[in-house]
């Protein structure tokens, strides 16, 4: 759960973030330059708008549970090592069905190697932003959604960081489950802070065509679904590098 609270007279919001390793308050500055942005990272302070508290290299491959039998994370390490490690740690917390979301990489192999009892699903897109394709929503949803009619199973969606296409994946999945628009977002924001969920507006197209909604039933749940981006930004392009930072240095 995140708790939000605006100063009117300086602009500041104060965020609670209950779901975090530990519940976690900080405070938001209502406006930072670029170049301030960039000298932050130089010296180590937390960005204005993703504080330090929640570094997102600590996050990337952390499973998290948006309901409680979806999960989102980032992918398998590349060192086989580390990979079955994770691979324990997933069969652990009970997952029985891994969708993956990259276009760019699979691990069907390794995962039908190492960890048999898992039904491994790869229904791959592009990560380029813009939309997505119904049809990948359409393979995707099913797969999870089939996998949930047996009452004992969980399914982690998983692409690269978790940042965007396993987000938007499990958000469609979440909306043909029934939760609401903002619902679904708020449980993911607040389950993973990293998640940007950029193609939740694609997933909302895929739900309203599915469902038979008109155009403007559609385009009036793209808005709420832009308006909420307005009101919860995450600097994307800061987390992506510190991700990838901290995977240089352990390279």
């Amino acid at each position: 759960m995140r708790q939000i609270e605006i100063n009117p007279a300086t602009g500041e919001r104060t965020h609670t973030h209950m779901n975090s390793p530990a519940a976690t308050t900080w405070v938001i500055e209502p406006a930072i330059e670029q170049d301030d942005l960039d000298l932050l990272d130089e010296v180590g302070f937390p960005h204005a708008d993703y504080p330090e508290p929640v570094e997102p290299q600590t996050w990337h491959r952390t499973i998290c549970e948006v309901d409680q039998r979806i999960l989102i994370s980032g992918d398998l390490h590349h060192d086989e090592t580390i990979a079955c490690r994770q691979l324990d740690e997933w069969q652990a917390a009970g997952i029985t069905r891994i969708v993956d979301c990259r276009g760019e990489w699979t691990d069907a192999g390794r995962v039908a190697e190492h960890a048999p009892q898992i039904t491994y699903t790869h229904v791959g897109t592009h990560d380029e932003g813009g939309s997505q394709e119904s049809a990948w929503f359409d393979a995707g949803v099913g797969a999870i959604t089939d996998a949930l009619d047996d009452p004992t199973a969980r399914v982690l969606v998983h692409c690269h960081m978790g940042i965007n296409r396993a987000p938007s994946m499990a958000y469609a999945a979440m909306l043909d489950l029934g939760y609401g628009l903002v619902e679904g977002l708020d449980a993911i924001r607040s389950a993973r802070p990293i998640a940007a969920i950029a193609y939740a507006g694609s997933a909302v197209q895929w739900f309203g065509q599915r469902n038979g909604w008109d155009e403007t039933d559609i385009a009036d749940a793209c808005q709420t679904v832009s308006d909420w981006h307005t009101d919860n930004p995450i600097n994307t392009d800061w987390i992506i590098s510190r991700i990838r930072t901290s995977a240089r240095s352990k390279a």
